[in-house]
């Protein structure tokens, strides 16, 4: 084989004895849970905001980010239930460049995959105790899962990566909400493919154990807009998606219909700032249909301190590294506009 085996590294458990979570956390992570759950099964009417970096570069940052959050999710709670996005594995279409927390705990360092381990289960363990967010990852490595499985609200498998048969079936043996992307080709019948073997039972391989999973109904779609053969982007959250959706998922059989719109990637054709403007009108899309309303569980937006982004050498607190972010002042009334939509309609 052409690899340098440089270490073996910890298991998963033994990373969890290390950084154990307290009976205090993980009851505050199963409140979470069961909030969480309500959403995507039609017992609460709240939306989910899946929002922050669109890579998790800086443990100070990140936590500064996420206090923030936890201040104004006090006063949205009647509508909004915030979901922080820790993501720790950043995909990358060609391999080159940034590949999140997981590698480099340090972005101008070399990879240390040890290091990295303990650094992602600290930052999500500090998230929880520090404000009381469990928070939503990307299941970037469907094996990497268990490292975080008792600090994660919500977990999103990439629109590279939803067509995977590893990461679906793991997906199908998990407890908590999954959203499947629709792929980079926007082909809504790999989604919709996704979802059902995430809802169904398998038997398959998990970390050298044979495994039988039950099947998970929380399993949902995330439309994140696609890329044609040119490379030009085109947009899956207007009404007329939104409505082809529905028609889909009556057709499938599938339990518990929902859908995370996420409001950046090919949908805003990575103009970031355009995430405002999109997510307002998908609440316009809701109060004109019943069924588009059940359906739109919630948005998934990319959010830092600073406007834009940058270059991970250029060190700028709070900026991404990775895609251009939502900065602060434009969150922070963009969540509260929201909540001001949803109460108008309820």
């Amino acid at each position: 084989m052409n690899m340098n085996f440089l270490r073996k590294l910890p298991t998963p458990q033994d990373i969890k004895n290390l950084y154990p979570l307290s009976e205090e956390l993980a009851e505050i992570k199963k409140r979470n849970d069961e909030e969480i759950t309500k959403v995507f099964t039609g017992v609460s009417n709240k939306l989910i905001l899946v929002i922050g970096p669109c890579s998790a570069d800086r443990e100070d940052a990140v936590i500064d980010y996420i206090k923030r959050l936890r201040k104004v999710q006090d006063e949205v709670f009647d509508q909004i239930i915030i979901i922080p996005r820790i993501y720790t594995n950043k995909p990358r279409t060609t391999g080159a460049g940034y590949k999140g927390m997981l590698h480099q705990p340090n972005p101008l360092s070399d990879p240390d995959m040890l290091k990295g381990l303990i650094a992602i289960r600290k930052l999500h363990m500090r998230a929880l105790e520090e404000t009381g967010f469990s928070c939503a990852d990307e299941m970037l490595y469907p094996e990497n899962h268990r490292y975080l499985s008792d600090l994660l609200s919500y977990v999103a498998v990439g629109a590279r990566s939803v067509e995977d048969q590893q990461h679906r079936l793991t997906a199908s043996g998990l407890d908590i909400p999954v959203g499947m992307k629709n792929p980079t080709s926007g082909d809504l019948s790999v989604m919709m493919n996704s979802i059902n073997a995430a809802q169904h039972s398998h038997t398959f391989i998990y970390r050298g154990w044979e495994v039988v999973s039950t099947g998970n109904n929380l399993a949902h779609a995330i439309l994140r807009g696609y890329v044609d053969e040119q490379g030009n982007s085109h947009p899956n959250y207007h009404y007329e998606d939104l409505i082809n959706l529905c028609d889909l998922y009556e057709k499938s059989g599938l339990v518990n219909p929902g859908v995370i719109v996420d409001t950046n990637h090919a949908n805003s054709g990575k103009k970031w700032a355009e995430q405002v403007r999109i997510a307002k009108e998908i609440m316009h899309s809701t109060r004109h249909n019943d069924k588009v309303l059940k359906l739109v569980k919630g948005l998934m937006i990319e959010s830092y301190i600073e406007d834009g982004s940058c270059k991970a050498d250029e060190r700028i607190y709070g900026k991404s590294i990775t895609d251009p972010c939502l900065g602060w002042e434009k969150t922070e009334k963009l969540i509260y506009d929201l909540a001001e939509l949803r109460r108008m309609k309820h």
